[in-house]
């Protein structure tokens, strides 16, 4: 019988544990990675540095990305400025590593996604214990939670004569919720906790950074920031063609009162917005008053000359261009630009000038590209120039055209923006404030009264750390004191117990 014994009580050995698998001890490496209070200030750091870069080179517009030839011509833009300081072969290795569009660059977009997740598995990972302490109370505490030598703890004698009903009332004022608890022994136990959830605000306050990252995601990849010079009576896309649903805006009418005196008082533009051949928005915008329409917002930026010229062959006298040239540039501080003539091998440039008599005068250059030069921009010819006043045309030497200068009208800058984050932003902004306000404004206080046999009570508050709760525990001491004083002998000594009140 005794072999038998100690055969089962073999039988029944402990097994040895099993070593958690390769993956097991990968995934928990890399719950403690995004869990870490480290990690998260280093990516937070490298996402502001990458911010600063942002920040001080000069960045491709977002019309940069709709075809080659406008990523190549606005590169060439920053080539011109930074090749000359830093050298083709360092702006060549910035142009790789997509610090000239840096807020929609992989290497941001990935920066805001782990951030997010990081964010997400630490709130994930706070949860459990945040619900613990809120949810959890514990009324009966030990002998030595009421040590009166530790901070907090106020022990006052029989002659206070308070009831475990007058420290409930009490409390019930001050908008505590109060359970009592009987001990084995017969003690009594009175509990105390107003704002008991405060914590899990906390969880509000993560979800306002976590939808912050996520509207800053959105709007870098899903977002779009467009340029638009429209001159007076004209229409321009908004979206590249072939876009669903596209966007048109039309410039009815832009408005500049005081410029003729050389000082602009305002500067306005009558814009109307169509979609699908449908007019869905007309407004006169001005600076910070702009038009939202389609899911773009439009915003009066800027406004400059556009000349009416009208250019025509001369061999047949058909037109080959009939409208406003907008001056979008300067050359010696005088409005400048540039445009192709249809049908033929060259283009155009102009400068709006004055004669010595103050009238408007555009100067009309003729210009071939014959090539590239060695740093990359276009290398040019140019013809005889001619100048022209409003209401005049000139025959130019040798190119067969004739150009006639119309009129001197003006054109539109305007800024059309489409943030599909914007709404996140809102609601995290509201969460993040809503979080902090619930945090500081509704701290957790707690208090925890035993009554001893000998009616000695001892109490307990305590609070979260960026309250003081020293001030208000001395009150319902005071009044607990002051009340049970006023129904029977005792008074006196009941009042110099409580206070002695330990600091805090």
């Amino acid at each position: 019988m005794a072999t038998l014994t100690a055969d089962r009580s073999l039988g029944r050995s402990t097994p040895e544990p099993i070593a958690p698998s390769l993956a097991a001890r990968g995934g928990m490496a890399v719950w403690r990675l995004f869990t870490s209070v480290n990690f998260a200030v280093v990516q937070i750091v490298m996402l502001a540095l990458l911010a600063v870069v942002g920040m001080t080179v000069r960045q491709l517009p977002d019309f940069a990305f709709r075809s080659i030839g406008d990523y190549s011509t606005e590169m060439a833009k920053l080539r011109a400025i930074y090749e000359p300081v830093l050298g083709s072969a360092v702006v060549d290795v910035m142009e790789r590593l997509q610090l000239f569009h840096v807020f929609t660059s992989t290497w941001f977009s990935l920066g805001l996604i782990v951030l997010t997740v990081s964010i997400l598995l630490c709130t994930l990972d706070r949860t459990p214990r945040l619900w613990r302490q809120s949810a959890e109370i514990r009324v009966v505490q030990p002998d030595a939670y009421f040590d009166p030598r530790l901070p907090d703890r106020v022990s006052l004698s029989a002659a206070a004569a308070i009831t475990p009903a007058a420290l409930g009332a009490a409390l019930r004022r001050r908008r505590f919720s109060v359970r009592e608890e009987t001990a084995a022994d017969g003690t009594r136990f009175v509990y105390g906790d107003r704002n008991r959830w405060t914590k899990l605000a906390t969880l509000i306050s993560h979800l306002g950074l976590i939808l912050f990252l996520v509207a800053g995601l959105v709007t870098a990849r899903f977002g779009d920031t467009q340029g638009l010079v429209v001159a007076n009576g004209d229409t321009l896309t908004v979206q590249p063609i072939g876009t669903p649903n596209l966007l048109l805006v039309k410039n009815f009418g832009f408005s500049a009162p005081g410029l003729d005196t050389g000082q602009a008082t305002d500067y306005t533009t009558d814009l109307a917005v169509y979609q699908n051949g449908q007019q869905i928005a007309r407004k006169v915008i001005r600076v910070n008053d702009p038009l939202t329409a389609g899911g773009y917002t439009f915003h009066q930026n800027g406004f400059g000359p556009a000349p009416v010229l009208e250019i025509r062959d001369s061999s047949d006298d058909s037109v080959l261009w009939s409208g406003a040239v907008p001056l979008t540039d300067a050359v010696s501080g005088l409005p400048f630009g540039a445009m192709p003539v249809p049908g033929k091998p060259f283009g155009l440039e102009l400068i709006l000038n004055q004669s010595g008599g103050g009238v408007a005068q555009l100067v009309v250059l003729p210009y071939a590209v014959t090539g590239t030069n060695p740093d990359g921009t276009a290398a040019t010819i140019s013809g005889i120039p001619i100048a022209l006043q409003p209401g005049e045309a000139q025959t130019m030497t040798g190119l067969g055209l004739t150009v006639a200068l119309k009129d001197i009208s003006a054109y539109t800058l305007l800024i059309a923006k489409q943030d599909p984050g914007q709404g996140i932003v809102w609601f995290a902004f509201a969460a993040l404030l809503a979080g902090l306000a619930i945090t500081f404004y509704l701290p957790r206080r707690r208090v925890w009264a035993r009554f001893r046999a000998d009616g000695t009570v001892d109490l307990v508050g305590r609070a979260d750390r960026h309250v003081e709760f020293e001030r208000e525990f001395g009150e319902i001491i005071d009044r607990l004191v002051g009340t049970a004083g006023t129904s029977g002998p005792g008074t006196a000594d009941g009042a110099s117990a409580a206070g002695g009140l330990p600091p805090a």
